[in-house]
């Protein structure tokens, strides 16, 4: 007698429990740096719109470096083009867990999340183009609401002290993931400069060495560290933005354990820098890429200015539609059933927390609008977006919150004080 074929687990229901600890592990450091980064990026507005702001256009123009490397650059390029790699870095290492021993290893599970996160890019680019074509402005920031800051919308569910069920944080964090995957595909192909490649080819060339050793299983980080900086300076200097080489030497990075090994290199290396990443990198980097001056003039222009405008529909908008929409067709498509605990509504909070686009948002409009004048208004547009989804997505989730809390501690309790949750223990979990 044939068995019975294996129920599928429904969409946004009880994880897996080593991938439930990897996600709360993970979302834990990020929550922790969102706050971080919350607190720096006010200070910087604050900076910014006082007597004192001449300061802080002082110290975020300071010029060092090697300029024989053509490494001489400025506070605020270092913390971009420096800085950040370190944070695509860690997002490369979680992509390889996500498409190894995560969400998206099988078409089956990683398809919902996926489709989801290209509508969420693809929708808010088509609503800024209509509107910047609309009103006859230009198209160059039309990446500027395509990604997702993770950590930004953690640190908005800590303030509001929510209690989202693992599964919903997981969704959220695949979306992110995905997201910088584009983001950084879309760096590395639209903004480029003249290519050096003779320097690509020696980035290149690095990011082979990385990958022997790895092979060869030869640990040691004065190997790597030093490898990874050469690697990175001549990325720079080939013309690609060095962010590439820090989600290269991520996505390289071995992530499953040998015999006998306790942590991969990439979990040893995510362990080391994840806290770095979201507590000194980011807040660094939006400490000085978010001191934009505010006015009421300023903030008028966001809204008829065609450019900033619509980087804030596209991130409120955009962001909203385009995921929701594209998990909802996804799972009519793939026929999933949702967790009969949550509902649609419960997508649609996630959808809308999404348009926070902080971090990536801003590199990529520094990048797009190299003109300081036209930068300062897409950047207001990213903070008044972000924010108004944040406002947003609150009072949705908090319309929730009790359907959250009950989850929640229905998937934490634990009884029997073992260290696992008792709902894995259950006879009808542990079948599934």
């Amino acid at each position: 007698m044939a068995a019975a074929p294996r129920e599928r687990s429904p969409f946004l229901g009880l994880l897996p429990l080593p991938e439930r600890d990897a996600v709360v592990q993970a979302l834990r450091t990020e929550t922790v740096g969102g706050l971080v980064l919350l607190a720096a990026a006010v200070v910087a507005l604050v900076w910014a719109n006082t007597p004192w702001s001449g300061v802080y256009e002082q110290i975020r123009d300071f010029h060092f470096g090697i300029p024989a490397l053509g490494l001489d650059l400025s506070v605020e390029h270092w913390t971009a083009d420096g800085l950040l790699a370190i944070f695509f870095l860690v997002a490369g290492i979680e992509l390889k867990r996500e498409l190894v021993v995560g969400e998206l290893r099988t078409p089956a599970t990683a398809a919902l999340p996926v489709v989801a996160a290209l509508c969420g890019m693809i929708v808010p680019a088509a609503v800024y183009a209509a509107t910047a074509t609309a009103g006859g402005g230009s198209l160059e920031g039309w990446a500027v609401p395509m990604a997702t800051d993770i950590a930004f919308a953690l640190a908005v569910l800590a303030v509001l002290s929510t209690h989202l069920p693992a599964s919903l944080r997981a969704f959220l964090l695949t979306l992110a993931v995905v997201d910088d995957l584009g983001a950084i595909l879309i760096i590395a192909i639209f903004f480029t400069s003249d290519l050096n490649f003779a320097a690509l080819g020696g980035a290149f060339a690095g990011l082979a060495v990385i990958h022997l050793l790895q092979r060869f299983r030869v640990r040691g980080w004065w190997w790597y560290v030093p490898l990874g900086v050469v690697t990175w300076a001549l990325m720079y200097n080939g013309g690609v933005h060095a962010t590439v080489a820090g989600v290269a030497i991520g996505l390289i990075l071995r992530t499953t354990r040998d015999r006998g090994e306790t942590a991969s290199p990439a979990e040893r290396t995510s362990h080391l820098l994840h806290p770095v990443s979201a507590g000194v990198v980011v807040p660094l980097f939006a400490l000085f890429a978010a001191g934009v001056g505010v006015s009421g003039a300023a903030l008028g222009q966001v809204f008829t200015r065609p450019e900033p405008l619509g980087v804030v529909l596209g991130l409120v908008l955009g962001k909203t539609l385009g995921i929701f929409a594209g998990t909802y067709l996804a799972a009519r498509f793939t026929k999933a059933r949702l967790n009969p605990e949550l509902a649609w509504a419960d997508v649609f909070a996630l959808a809308v927390l999404a348009g926070i686009g902080f971090t990536v948002a801003l590199l990529i409009g520094e990048l797009a609008f190299p003109d300081p004048a036209a930068s300062e208004h897409i950047k207001a547009a990213v903070l008044i977006g972000s924010l108004i989804a944040a406002g947003l997505a609150a009072l949705l989730i908090k319309r929730r919150n009790g359907v959250y809390r009950r989850l929640y501690e229905e998937e934490n309790r634990d009884d029997d004080h073992d260290g696992i949750p008792d709902i894995y223990q259950r006879a009808d979990t542990v079948e599934r």
